[in-house]
């Protein structure tokens, strides 16, 4: 029987980053209430930074993602994205 092939990590990170995202902006929404207890609410500015920081990370990897299928053999002179450049 054949196996399966694992996903890519670079979709887990894709999925990653909309769960956190999805989670920050529900964070955000219950903290912007004012129902919370001075505790609760440091409780969730330290979740909502942690998720911050993977969705950056993320983020960071998706460009490496897009800058190494740009030229495979040197990221690193990969420019940055300028939606009014027209190449074609």
């Amino acid at each position: 029987m054949a196996r399966k092939s694992n996903p890519p990590q670079d979709t887990s990170a894709v999925t990653d980053f909309e769960a956190s995202i999805e989670a920050l902006e529900a964070l955000v929404a219950q903290m912007e209430t004012g129902g919370m207890s001075l505790e609760e609410s440091l409780a969730a500015y330290e979740r909502g930074v942690g998720l911050y920081r993977r969705c950056q990370t993320a983020l960071e990897q998706a460009e490496l993602r897009v800058r190494v299928l740009g030229d495979p053999n040197t990221p690193e002179t990969g420019s940055d994205f300028d939606p009014g450049r027209n190449d074609g």
